[in-house]
């Protein structure tokens, strides 16, 4: 494994997948558009109807955006609390006990084994071991370009680091992070790389995972923006906490986030040569039903079910009680797809997943790999892999042969 650094260069191609070491992978699609720069934010604890119904708290997104793109209406989230369904977007795993309480403590896995699918069984904890490949790993391996950027991460260096963002420990391995105070809302639950030690025992980690206040100079031209964003607002921000030590935290604090972000976003000049935003939430309140045949992995019957919440029959859902995290909905906004479309197509965040890794002809990990789970197609995407880019300095007519990267001049 070795260091991307911010200068790396923007590929431009999809080449062969790539092999990981992950139980019984399934290849890329073939038929994809030529993305090449992904943007993923996550926002907290929102059901369909509170994103995109007639009382949506954030009309930045379901007005404004939902205008530029289109809305996946049947995507579901696939776990309670948060931490499980974060993961689940970056290596494809099902919770464990722990994680589906949250990851209160910052703790290695016991017993951790090898299971299908590339899953884990383990006793107890939430840091997975390093044998287990995430998204960062295989990007890296391919030598794409990729960083996590967290709101609040380095405000106060005792709860996290100022990089990479691990949490500050308590007595008894207590995640400081758990709680917003006076000026740090960073929460290491929200940042999925900090529970892989393929990615912590790096250091690639302290160089990629950084500060949401990054961005904006990242975004400035194609060579400093990398192949794969993983975008996430603080506690007060993105829709979590009701109170947040006197800052605003109501949904129009929210609303004015994703009113910065968003346009910040699909101005720059990656976005809009190669790019695509997905904005989806984490888990849907008070709901978990679930799609897509998902499997509930080794550790865990019912992955709806917060691990606090026992068997609480008001967590229900529309296919079953306690089998996913509920419904959703995801906007997806890029030059490759329909404004204002709309995909009624069942999905969850292992087919974000698999997604991401056809973009890039990257081999399918964990979940993402279930047979008969379906990545976005047609449904989705207005063109397909034969269809030229936009014009620009990587429009398909320019690219290089397969495998070489694409340099685009500075913009």
């Amino acid at each position: 494994m070795f260091r991307i650094t911010r200068y790396a260069a923007t590929a431009c191609l999809l080449a062969a997948a790539l092999a990981m070491p992950s139980s019984e992978p399934t290849a890329p699609a073939a038929a994809v558009p030529p993305v090449r720069h992904v943007f993923v934010i996550v926002l907290e604890n929102a059901s369909f109807e509170q994103s995109y119904g007639p009382d949506s708290r954030y009309p930045a997104l379901s007005v404004t955006a939902r205008g530029q793109g289109t809305l996946l209406d049947q995507y579901y989230a696939v776990a309670h609390y948060s931490a499980g369904n974060y993961q689940a977007i970056l290596a494809g795993v099902a919770p464990g006990s722990d994680t589906q309480n949250d990851c209160p403590r910052y703790r290695d896995m016991t017993g951790a084994a090898r299971a299908a699918f590339g899953q884990v069984k383990a006793s107890s904890g939430c840091i997975y071991p390093s044998w287990v490949p995430t998204l960062a790993s295989q990007l890296t391996a391919k030598q794409l370009s990729w960083k996590g950027y967290m709101e609040d991460m380095a405000n106060q260096g005792a709860r996290e680091q100022s990089t990479c963002g691990q949490p500050a420990l308590g007595p008894h391995n207590e995640d400081l992070t758990q709680k917003a105070v006076n000026g740090d809302a960073y929460a290491a639950r929200h940042n999925p790389f900090v529970y892989f030690r393929s990615v912590t025992s790096i250091p690639a980690c302290a160089a990629n995972v950084v500060p949401l206040t990054d961005l904006p100079q990242d975004l400035a031209t194609i060579g400093h923006t990398p192949n794969f964003s993983f975008i996430t607002p603080n506690l007060c921000d993105d829709g979590h906490d009701s109170t947040c030590n006197g800052k605003p935290s109501d949904p129009s604090a929210e609303n004015s986030w994703l009113q910065t972000w968003i346009p910040r976003i699909t101005s720059s000049p990656a976005f809009r040569a190669d790019g695509a935003l997905f904005i989806t939430s984490d888990e849907a309140d008070n709901d978990s039903g679930a799609c897509c045949q998902e499997p509930s992995g080794p550790n865990t019957a019912y992955p709806g079910y917060p691990k606090s919440a026992g068997t609480d029959v008001s967590f229900t859902g529309s296919q079953g009680s306690g089998k996913g995290g509920g419904r959703i909905g995801t906007l997806v906004i890029s030059p490759f797809v329909r404004p204002g479309g709309t995909s009624s197509t069942p999905y969850n965040h292992y087919s974000l997943l698999r997604s991401i890794e056809d973009l890039f002809g990257l081999t399918h990990l964990g979940y993402a790999g279930q047979p008969g789970l379906q990545g976005f197609g047609t449904d989705l995407w207005s063109v397909g892999a034969g269809i030229s880019a936009p014009p620009g300095p990587c429009a398909a007519a320019d690219r290089p042969a397969p495998a070489t990267p694409c340099r685009p001049p500075e913009r």
